[in-house]
């Protein structure tokens, strides 16, 4: 057995994977790749003696299991209905999870393809049309009481100012104790600029319509759960459980992904790609979804301080592509509440009002 990732070819944690996948599902493993993916799961890579290739998610203790089912039956369902993506095997219990062993375990097909975090306009094409369906295709389940919505919607601005004083005291105590670094200094401005922007979000709260649809998502569509090969996209990975919440935020967060925002001078034209394909295959989306779609992205970018949060309170399992998509996260909310008004009007234009 081979960890790749920190060259220890005999590593505990791969050792109890291998122990999983050997006594649950009956697969014995040649070689074990921790991949330096995923912020909620620890991931391998394994090839098995019958050189099949499988995509192993560790789930750390305190994991909702239950939950977790129920966004792998997600998957299950869009698989079905023909959204690209990866099969999920069952252990020797009928069971999609192995909780049977010290560490919990999902077992899936390896899926073939690369992550693309500037997409083409073939790719952003591609991706609008998947999200089109996915949302058409998980319109029927039900939405109770949506405190998700509510309690988004009534974000305590007061108390992410607190967080952000929190932050920028830890920083100061940095640079006193003379053990400040580069990121230090990104930190504090990008906070101390995060911190003005505050002032903005009540406003842009209240022009929110109040009708904006709720329903199940897929809940972490964006580019790092996307696999193309070549300009086909070969699997939409990673849903997240059935917690309803805004359809505009699944349509916002990509079509204003931050890589894109900052990384390409024709973002608006790239948004409208997406937009426009993933209203061709959702074609009952109420056009107040897409038009708030904008808004709903800034306005999720403006309240998250993800990133730079885990940086100074509790690291996460790759903090420095934490700490860079900080920084981009941050520039492409500068951008788009600079560009509001033009954003506004794409978006008007695509819905035809």
């Amino acid at each position: 057995m081979l960890n790749s990732m920190n060259g220890n070819p005999e590593s505990e944690r791969g050792d109890h994977v291998a122990a999983a996948l050997a006594g649950a599902y009956g697969l014995a493993v040649r070689t074990i790749t921790q991949l330096p993916i995923g912020q909620g799961t620890i991931n391998f890579r394994v090839v098995c003696d019958d050189d099949q290739e499988v995509f192993v998610k560790n789930y750390p203790g305190g994991t909702d299991l239950f939950a977790e089912r129920e966004a792998i039956a997600l998957s299950a369902r869009a698989l079905e209905a023909g959204i690209p993506g990866a099969q999920v095997l069952l252990n020797q219990a009928g069971d999609v999870i192995d909780s049977s062993r010290p560490l919990s375990v999902s077992v899936w097909e390896w899926a073939s393809g690369q992550v693309v975090t500037r997409l083409s306009s073939a790719q952003l094409a591609a991706a609008g049309t998947a999200l089109g369906r996915i949302h058409t295709l998980f319109a029927d389940y039900p939405v109770p009481a949506a405190p998700a919505v509510e309690h988004w919607r009534g974000m305590d601005i007061d108390d992410l100012a607190a967080t952000i004083d929190q932050l920028l005291d830890i920083i100061a105590d940095r640079v006193r104790a003379g053990i400040g670094d580069r990121f230090d200094a990104e930190a504090q401005r990008t906070l101390l600029e995060r911190r003005d922007m505050l002032a903005r979000i009540p406003e842009l709260l209240a022009d929110l319509p109040g009708e904006l649809t709720v329903q199940v998502l897929h809940g972490d569509y964006s580019p790092v759960n996307l696999l193309f090969t070549g300009e086909t996209l070969s699997a939409v990975l990673d849903f997240r459980p059935p917690d309803p919440f805004l359809l505009a935020y699944d349509l916002g967060r990509m079509a204003f992904y931050p890589n894109i925002v900052t990384g390409e001078d024709n973002w608006l034209d790239a948004a409208a790609t997406f937009v426009s394909a993933y209203r061709q295959a959702h074609l009952g989306v109420p056009g107040v979804d897409v038009r708030a779609c904008g808004r709903v992205a800034l306005l999720q970018l403006l309240k998250s301080l993800y990133g730079v949060k885990q940086h100074y309170l509790k690291p996460g399992l790759f903090q420095d592509d934490l700490d860079d998509f900080w920084l981009l996260r941050h520039q492409a909310a500068n951008t788009l509440l600079s560009e509001l008004a033009a954003i506004d009007a794409l978006l008007a234009e695509l819905v035809g009002t």
